[in-house]
């Protein structure tokens, strides 16, 4: 019998990791994520359920709603520095079918109506009106007619 009890292997472990990091970073928001979040959890906007701090890949995306393929990022002082590194994170999840959003900190906290219709917006060119009506009646589109010339 082997004295290497590990059979996770190194894809457990690093799922583990990827865990405990989001889990970190949920219990620290900044004041700007804890008023989004307010905003948009438990299907407040759109009926859409948001996560927060999600991986994507090597990634963890600040708000990711699954369903509509939109990830929402909020970006601080700091990211001014990191204009480099968030551009690979975007085309990277980009890449993955996810529509990125991108908001200051400060528009978040002083404009918090104009990023959630900014966000409902993205929402609705994702997921049109969920049951359309069927076109009948005088609005139905009509074949055009046919106009017999003489050759």
């Amino acid at each position: 019998m082997s004295d290497d009890l590990d059979t996770a292997g190194p894809l457990s472990r690093l799922r583990e990791r990827a865990r405990v990091r989001a889990r970190s970073l949920r219990t620290t928001p900044t004041d700007a994520e804890a008023l989004l979040w307010y905003h948009i959890r438990d299907r407040r906007l759109a009926d859409q359920k948001f996560r927060r701090q999600r991986a994507v890949g090597p990634y963890f995306a600040d708000f990711a709603c699954l369903e509509a393929k939109l990830i929402i990022e909020l970006d601080g002082g700091q990211h001014v520095d990191a204009a480099t590194y968030d551009g690979n994170r975007t085309r990277f999840m980009e890449a993955q079918g996810f529509r990125v959003l991108r908001f200051w900190n400060n528009e978040v906290l002083m404009q918090t109506d104009s990023v959630l219709e900014r966000i409902l917006q993205a929402l609705q060119e994702d997921n049109p009106h969920p049951s359309p009506l069927p076109q009948a009646g005088e609005g139905a589109r009509q074949q055009p007619a046919v106009v017999a010339t003489d050759e």
